[in-house]
């Protein structure tokens, strides 16, 4: 991976400035596209002074064989860190990507998040916002449903649920452009054969999404020693 690219991953506080708040995002990505929205929430989320983020992947659980027949590239993504979920607590807040199974997050995501048990019983997530975005086969692959069902996992860790809402504007209704996406988060139609990409409107969705997020966990972010 070009230096140039692996850096566009990572945000960090201007030198001798330290962040405000660490946003993590969070993903599984099958062929790619979820990793391209990720870019572009990121990017969204570093733009808001203060912010620090950084792009991580949750651990494969398919074999490489069956990657193969998938017509899946190799995994991990290079350059992208695994995500360690007993790290989680030291994020300020969280952008949650996953492709759409049946309606709900991926085994892959669902079975990092079965492993927070520890963190829920010590309430270590509880009050952290979290948005999500996700990618689909087609129009009516469940992209909404996909974050109804996922939400679950987060009500019970006492999290927050930011919307992206209308705030994006008139382009996230329109009707003239076959586009992902809708007031609950981000998305992206990656076609049967996964061969479709993400659009310049999909990829914009997904950069406001991360910019209005970074400013939410912004001024969430209670200061240390605070009462």
């Amino acid at each position: 991976m070009a230096e140039a690219e692996l850096e566009a991953q990572t945000s960090q506080a201007a030198p001798g400035q330290a962040a405000d708040a660490q946003v993590s995002v969070i993903i599984y990505s099958t062929y790619g596209h979820i990793l391209e929205l990720a870019r572009a929430q990121l990017k969204g989320a570093q733009s808001v002074p203060g912010i620090s983020a950084q792009i991580y992947q949750v651990p494969e659980t398919l074999s490489a064989e069956v990657l193969q027949k998938m017509h899946s590239p190799a995994k991990p993504w290079e350059g992208i860190p695994i995500a360690d979920a007993q790290s989680l607590p030291q994020s300020d807040g969280f952008l949650f990507g996953t492709p759409t199974r049946f309606g709900n997050v991926s085994g892959q995501f669902k079975q990092f998040w079965d492993s927070t048990g520890s963190l829920w019983q010590k309430g270590a997530l509880n009050g952290k916002p979290f948005g999500m975005f996700t990618s689909t086969a087609s129009q009516g692959g469940g992209q909404e449903e996909t974050f109804r069902t996922a939400i679950s996992n987060f009500v019970h860790h006492g999290m927050i649920f930011v919307p992206v809402g209308s705030s994006f504007g008139p382009e996230l209704f329109d009707m003239e452009e076959l586009h992902g996406g809708s007031a609950w988060g981000a998305g992206t139609f990656a076609g049967a054969t996964g061969a479709r990409q993400p659009t310049d409107l999909e990829l914009r969705i997904a950069e406001h999404q991360g910019r209005e997020f970074g400013r939410v966990v912004k001024k969430l972010k209670i200061p240390q020693g605070a009462a």
